[in-house]
């Protein structure tokens, strides 16, 4: 079987060093494809002078952008397995391995790899996606870091999924226009719709790793004001897309939506970063999100 691996990076260059070196060392991998958005802390300048690896340079479109056009690549390249994940995991010798012992199952649609994060299980993969009481978060049945066999799941991130052919066949790629959060939930719960299974492997281990950036206060509040409206907008999509009554639609998002609405309220009043334009920014952010009105937030 023909795996190829899908890396999408941006502004990580050591990070990617590590991942690719693992990758170039894992056995029964066929080929890496790397996706970059538009860095420019050197990444393009490394890339070039790398041998084996499919190179793809784009602007920034997000972790989504980045693995629509990465697994489109490996698809077209005769991929029977697309295995994804950032730049800032890398898989243990045996991961892949691991994951293919259970490729024969033709049920499976995505085989899922357990994270580890500084020596502990790292885990918020879930059982089921609640769609239909909005009372209850959506994440339910949550797993353990005790898990110790192969699980199915319907919640799954984009660190290491191994996703078969026919699952793209059938469902496609991921949605590019979300930009970043909830692109893997929303194509894990599409695939699960579709009839395959999602399974969760804990004895696949991709570690993922724990690094510190040296952006500025500032540049910090400035991030996470876009992250939050991603946050925002994209939970209001996946609620409207999918959301099984009126209340799952419209009221679950406008819920959860409040923490970061009174906050950015009390950040404003008090002058630490945030301005009214800021929160009337997340209210649109929802609006857009029911009426999914996606792309990238200028």
């Amino acid at each position: 079987m023909k795996v190829i691996a899908v890396v999408v990076t941006y502004n990580r260059l050591e990070l990617l060093k590590l991942t690719i070196a693992h990758l170039k060392a894992t056995a029964r991998l066929h080929a890496i494809v790397v996706v970059n958005n538009g860095s420019t802390d050197g990444t393009s300048d490394w890339l070039a002078e790398q041998k084996g690896i499919d190179v793809v340079t784009q602007e920034n479109v997000g972790g989504s952008g980045g693995f629509y056009t990465g697994m489109k690549r490996a698809y077209d390249m005769g991929a029977d397995w697309l295995w994804c994940m950032d730049d800032d995991v890398y898989p243990e010798d045996s991961c892949l391995e691991q994951l293919m012992a259970l490729a024969d199952d033709t049920s499976i649609g995505i085989l899922c790899p357990r994270r580890m994060r500084a020596g502990k299980v790292f885990v918020n993969e879930c059982g089921k996606i609640n769609m239909s009481n909005p009372l209850l978060s959506m994440h339910q049945q949550r797993l353990t870091p005790d898990v110790s066999a192969p699980t199915n799941i319907e919640g799954m991130v984009f660190e290491g999924p191994l996703i078969r052919r026919q699952v793209v066949e059938k469902i496609g790629f991921p949605n590019k226009d979300l930009f970043i959060f909830y692109d893997d939930t929303d194509y894990s719960l599409r695939t699960v719709m579709a009839g395959f299974r999602v399974v969760y492997v804990p004895d696949a281990i991709i570690q993922k790793k724990l690094f510190f950036t040296d952006d500025s206060w500032t540049e910090k509040q400035r991030k996470k004001k876009q992250k939050r409206l991603y946050q925002v907008r994209n939970s209001a999509y996946f609620n409207h897309r999918y959301g099984r009554n009126a209340m799952v639609r419209y009221a679950r998002a406008f819920i959860g939506m409040q923490g970061f609405l009174w906050s950015a309220i009390l950040l404003t009043i008090t002058r630490q970063g945030y301005r009214w334009r800021d929160v009337a920014d997340i209210a649109r952010a929802y609006r857009d999100g029911i009426n999914e009105r996606l792309g990238k937030i200028s």
